[in-house]
């Protein structure tokens, strides 16, 4: 079977709703990754869409990433191929800065909105995921109930959140918030979706939504065998300095480096690379919807196709589960750890990016 005659796994988030079981991130593109050729940029998208990879993620606060996703669009339409765009879905964010989540308006929220539509150029916008950075600040559950405000007057087909954790879920749930998806941090090292969100999840029939399959790129064969990097600042982008502190947290380089190993193993008896294997591992997981994978430029594409014809076997699991039992337990809830600014994990954050 060649890899163009390997079907992309479709599924369904709400009736009519149908997405890639892979979805193109877009955080990679924004900066602080490196150099991004944009016309490179929009010509991979039409790459992705045409091997069936039709979902694409995003957020407001992703610096210029909006904007080339509908200058695509609009490119697409210029050159007679809106036929290209009928299974696109553009699932974005809503992200208040830090700064303004005591006094942001409703028609502050409502202006951040239409800016998004007016960038991606759609009348409403597929999906957006709400954000909140501080939840010591008690107004996001009316700031919720404003994003419902604007799904029913159009502006938005389906809400979803992103990065909070199970009581958060909870208070959204319990006033009325219409949650068809919750995008999260969820990988073979960060385990804290399963404890609380997701059974939280299932119980409301809201889909998962998972980033961090390849922990920005340390589950790769690139990261077998090598030295420690040391301090996370050191590292040269943000993916890398986000990740190796999740590294040190559930059990440091050794053991990290036992599973890569076991990653290889795997792998090897696949004919495929240990990211396929971390990716397919979180597909695996019947918990999980969708993953979402972040490249800056080319030479992935084939990867992200090879995931579709990926089955793991009962032995692969054992051996994947018996090395994962060794992990240390990250400490409290979903994107608890980054929710402290003055802890390792939220030092590096950037919070206010909507300017």
């Amino acid at each position: 079977m060649t890899l163009a005659s390997i079907p992309v796994d479709m599924t369904d988030i709400a009736p009519g709703y149908r997405i890639s079981r892979v979805l193109k991130g877009g955080w990679h593109l924004a900066g602080g990754h490196g150099a991004v050729d944009r016309d490179r940029a929009i010509a991979e998208m039409r790459d992705y869409v045409e091997s069936g990879i039709v979902t694409f993620d995003c957020a407001d606060i992703y610096t210029g990433v909006e904007q080339m996703i509908g200058d695509f669009r609009r490119k697409m339409i210029a050159e007679g191929r809106a036929d290209l765009l009928a299974p696109i879905r553009v699932h974005t964010k809503c992200v208040p800065d830090l700064a303004v989540l005591d006094s942001i308006s409703r028609a502050d929220l409502q202006a951040t909105i239409d800016r998004s539509r007016a960038r991606l150029g759609l009348d409403a916008l597929d999906l957006v995921q709400f954000h909140w950075w501080n939840t010591a600040v008690e107004r996001y559950v009316e700031v919720a109930g404003w994003l419902t405000d604007f799904q029913k007057e159009g502006r938005i087909t389906l809400l979803g959140t992103t990065n909070f954790n199970a009581a958060c879920t909870q208070q959204l749930l319990d006033a009325g918030y219409p949650l068809a998806t919750t995008q999260v941090q969820y990988s073979i090292l960060d385990n804290r979706p399963a404890h609380k969100l997701v059974p939280l999840l299932q119980k409301a029939g809201a889909k998962l939504l998972c980033y961090g399959t390849v922990a920005g790129g340390f589950l790769s064969d690139k990261w077998l065998g090598v030295a420690d990097p040391g301090e996370a600042t050191r590292l040269e982008n943000r993916s890398l300095t986000k990740y190796k502190l999740i590294i040190d947290d559930m059990g440091g380089w050794d053991l990290f480096q036992e599973i890569l190993k076991t990653l290889r193993r795997i792998a090897d008896r696949h004919g495929v690379n240990v990211a396929d294997v971390a990716m397919g591992a979180m597909l695996d997981r019947p918990e999980v919807t969708a993953i979402i994978v972040g490249v800056r430029h080319g030479g992935h594409l084939e990867a992200h196709r090879r995931l579709f014809g990926l089955t793991l076997t009962d032995q692969d699991r054992r051996d994947l589960a018996a090395i994962l039992a060794q992990r240390v337990e990250l400490e409290g809830d979903v994107y608890d750890l980054e929710r402290d600014r003055h802890g390792r994990h939220g030092r590096i954050m950037h919070y206010n990016l909507n300017g």
